[in-house]
């Protein structure tokens, strides 16, 4: 499934780095902050394709302010797996660039959406 919104695209690219990167956390974290940031990095891409496929623009923005909420979450789950030495600064400085990149994206559309 290929969706043709490029913050769609860029946020299903970002889904697939947080999967990978995650593997790399400690075992104990599985079931808590790799489960937890994947979940959350997974809801974002989901949102935006599941508020693209609603009747009304209402509908959709409502799933992108979701898709905003969601991506904030992960924001702050990254700063954590940062924080504790799971991520380098260098890995980190890249995916916020990302993130920024996508918030800045949400939000445009959010805004046109009005």
């Amino acid at each position: 499934m290929e969706n043709k919104l490029e913050i769609w695209k860029k946020a299903h690219n970002l889904t697939l780095s947080i999967y990978l990167l995650s593997k790399q956390f400690p075992k104990e974290e599985l079931f808590v902050l790799t489960s937890q940031i994947r979940r959350s990095a997974s809801s974002v891409p989901t949102n935006i394709v599941e508020g693209q496929a609603r009747q009304y623009f209402k509908e959709f923005k409502q799933f992108l302010f979701i898709a905003k909420g969601s991506l904030a979450e992960k924001h702050y789950h990254l700063y954590l797996a940062k924080s504790l030495s799971y991520l380098s600064e260098e890995t980190y400085v890249s995916i916020d660039a990302q993130i920024i990149s996508i918030k800045m994206m949400l939000t445009k559309l959010i805004k046109v959406l009005k």
